[in-house]
Parts: structure tokens; sequence; C-alpha cells
């Protein structure tokens, strides 16, 4: 499962994930028609945060991590479970 795969496993608007065993309130954003999307995600009750910008063109699709590597984004979006009841 690719990296778009993963954002578009994120509903729209605000949800609740677990990840390392924490919960993160994450909101998707999509904008352009589906073309762009930011995610950002912050540990409930910690400091942490994950903060993304995915992009299409017509050439090709780029990640853009907000101010940290593009491993931690990536580890984010493959180890994160949606919750039921977040």
């Amino acid at each position: 499962m690719g990296v778009l795969d993963k954002i578009k496993g994120l509903p729209v608007g605000y949800s609740v994930v677990e990840y390392q065993n924490k919960k993160y309130g994450v909101t998707r954003t999509d904008f352009n028609n589906g073309k762009s999307f930011k995610v950002f995600a912050k540990a409930l009750g910690g400091s942490d945060f994950i903060s993304l910008n995915y992009y299409i063109t017509e050439r090709s699709e780029f990640l853009k991590p907000c101010e940290m590597p593009n491993e931690k984004v990536i580890h984010f979006l493959n180890h994160y479970k949606r919750l039921e009841n977040g």
C-alpha cells in the first residue's frame, strides 16, 4: 500500500488514530479536487506531531513533510491504526 493509499485511509476531517501506543488527533483536508492533501496529527496529551502535504501533478506525486524528516511521516502513515471510537 502506497503513501497516497495510507493518506486516503484517513477520513476527511477529524479522527483519532493510535500510533506507537498513543492516541493522535488527525485532521485530513483535501484540496484541488483531490489533487492535494494536508494531514496534521498531534499526540493527545503530548507534544509529538506529524505534518505533511501531498501533491499530485500531471507528471508525478510529491510528499512534502512540514519541518520533519520524510522517514518520520512515512513511519506514521505505515503504522497508524484507525480507532472505531476515538
